[in-house]
């Protein structure tokens, strides 16, 4: 089983730029069919940028070697897994560990863990039922500016065109920084602000570490770097704010200010969770909404459990529960624009894949985008096909994943509970529908977004 959900291209780089390693004896890769380095400096990183993105290099080196490749980046060895079968073999001896925490931490240069592995595991359990909590509380919150997205599209002519992408992105940023900054944001300017802060770290944590640029342009660095202390100068404000007032909102920041953590582990457990469940939580909406404008069989059997469901009634966090056909739509988007496609991990220890001895500090990653388009797992792959999840053996491979179940990490799970809410509330009142002639690529960084602004049209249902 794979004790993750959610990783990105950029974490590659940070991994790597975690551990100190020396120019390896030999250049074969203990047997593992693969590249040799194209450059003796920087190993594979051209034909990685070359092919548009590590997904897409991973996607044509597995179709040449098979399902256990290697390549060099840098000078530093590493192995990709590219189907299920191999990925449940992996031995992976770091289950109390959280790679998503330990590789973004890294990257934005917090310490991660440095306790014992039961304070390490209280501290992760912590974050988790911080989300639930602060979830719960704000609930009310998600459902009012749903409704206000709601009206603004109702208020459009049927011809106008909307910029999915813009609209989502800032849907989950009003969301994410109110349920966890609180009142704060309540102000639109304030909002506005967190974006353009948002904006630029994330894009460099999404493209500059990986192809080197970043540190190859000193003014883009100093952006990058600014951004970041402004973000962190945001937050230990609000934090102090927090610890010192008496607040009806109840926030994602009070959950962790309850939990005794000191003020750095708040303010990294924030910069964390503000940063990525912003971002997945977007183009998890983006997406949806996307399948659904190219599919109208399926919106149509989701709208009609929606209003079987839920009636002339408001959506609430129990009738959610209910909610199955929604929650397979929600699994077949992430699936089908292979949202997350890359995870990476650290081998402490020497491992085994088949006949494929893995040795320690080999850097590993999970070919996630692949294996999510294995035809022998997935029939016709590129379908969208939300009836797939209705199988009990399909939905095990998918929690095996960490996309649902026991490994879903608290952004994917925050991420499909405010796309429940949202769709829900859309689809109640709106026919969702393509615009004719629409080029749409995808783009693969970090999460996975289209490299052109998503247009659609809508329509009122009564």
């Amino acid at each position: 089983m794979l004790d993750f959900a959610i990783f990105a291209v950029t974490f590659l780089l940070a991994l790597v730029g975690a551990v100190l390693y020396l120019y390896p004896a030999s250049r074969q890769a203990s047997g593992i069919p693969g590249l040799t380095p194209t450059e003796e400096k920087d190993g594979n990183l051209p034909d990685i940028v070359n092919s548009g993105s590590l997904h897409e290099f991973l996607v044509n080196l597995h179709e040449r070697y098979g399902p256990v490749v290697s390549f060099w980046f840098g000078r530093r060895l590493v192995v990709s897994l590219g189907t299920i079968d191999v990925l449940k073999q992996h031995f992976n001896p770091n289950k109390t560990s959280d790679p998503f925490e330990t590789m973004l931490k890294s990257l934005l240069g917090y310490q991660s863990g440095g306790g014992s592995a039961g304070e390490d595991h209280v501290r992760r359990r912590l974050y988790g039922d911080a989300v639930t909590v602060s979830l719960h509380s704000n609930f009310p919150l998600l459902l009012q500016l749903s409704e206000e997205l709601l009206d603004k599209w109702l208020s459009y002519p049927e011809t106008q065109h909307i910029p999915l992408s813009q609209h989502m992105l800032g849907f989950a940023l009003k969301f994410v920084t109110r349920m966890v900054l609180g009142s704060t944001f309540e102000d639109e300017q304030e909002v506005i602000r967190f974006q353009k802060i948002h904006g630029t770290v994330w894009s460099e944590i999404g493209k500059g570490f990986l192809d080197g640029s970043l540190d190859k342009n000193t003014t883009r660095k100093k952006q990058y770097q600014e951004a970041l202390m402004q973000l962190e100068s945001t937050l230990k404000k609000i934090i102090k704010e927090r610890k010192g007032g008496n607040f009806r909102q109840h926030t994602f920041i009070d959950s962790l200010i309850q939990g005794k953590l000191n003020e750095q582990q708040i303010l990294e457990d924030c910069v964390v969770f503000s940063l990525a469940s912003c971002i997945i939580t977007a183009k998890l909406c983006t997406w949806t909404i996307h399948f659904l404008t190219t599919s109208g069989e399926v919106q149509k059997k989701l709208y009609k459990e929606i209003e079987q469901v839920l009636g002339e009634g408001p959506i609430t966090s129990e009738k959610i529960e209910q909610l199955s056909y929604c929650q397979q739509v929600l699994f077949e988007t992430v699936r089908t624009a292979k949202l997350t496609p890359v995870s990476a991990r650290l081998q402490d220890i020497e491992g085994k894949v088949g006949p494929f001895v893995i040795p320690k500090e080999t850097l590993v990653l999970y070919a996630l985008g692949v294996v999510l388009q294995d035809p022998s797992t997935w029939p016709l792959p590129h379908r969208f096909d939300p009836d797939r999840f209705a199988d009990e053996p399909v939905m095990k491979v998918f929690s095996s994943l960490g996309f649902s179940g026991t490994w879903e990490c608290p952004e994917l799970r925050f991420a499909y509970m405010v796309t429940t809410v949202l769709v829900s509330v859309l689809l109640k009142r709106l026919r969702l529908l393509a615009v004719d002639r629409q080029v749409f690529e995808m783009k693969y960084e970090l999460v996975t977004s289209s490299r052109e602004e998503a247009w659609i049209t809508v329509s009122k249902r009564h």
